[in-house]
């Protein structure tokens, strides 16, 4: 398993199906480690992957243009707030 440095762990809830659950236990029991190892091992490969996966990438970059889109038009109407504000009375 990849080791990253060492961060401040998040911790957080996960509900798995009893079946998958023993599954799980059992690999981390195998290959000698803990169930959040084996938790992160997994989700750390699955991001590495999606990072690659072209179709992930482009849906990626609609997100973040919608995103801009809309944090530009918050901006944009501050401004005009800001602007108008001063000019009433």
């Amino acid at each position: 398993m990849a080791r990253r440095k060492k961060e401040p762990n998040k911790a957080m809830s996960l509900r798995l199906e009893d079946e998958l659950h023993k599954e799980l236990a059992a690999v981390a029991k195998v290959e000698g480690v803990t169930i959040s190892e084996v938790v992160r091992d997994a989700v750390e490969k699955h991001i590495a992957t999606r990072g690659t996966d072209p179709e992930f990438q482009r849906e990626v970059k609609k997100k973040l243009e919608e995103n801009l889109a809309t944090m530009q038009r918050l901006t944009n109407r501050a401004e005009e707030s800001r602007g108008t504000a001063g000019n009433e009375g």
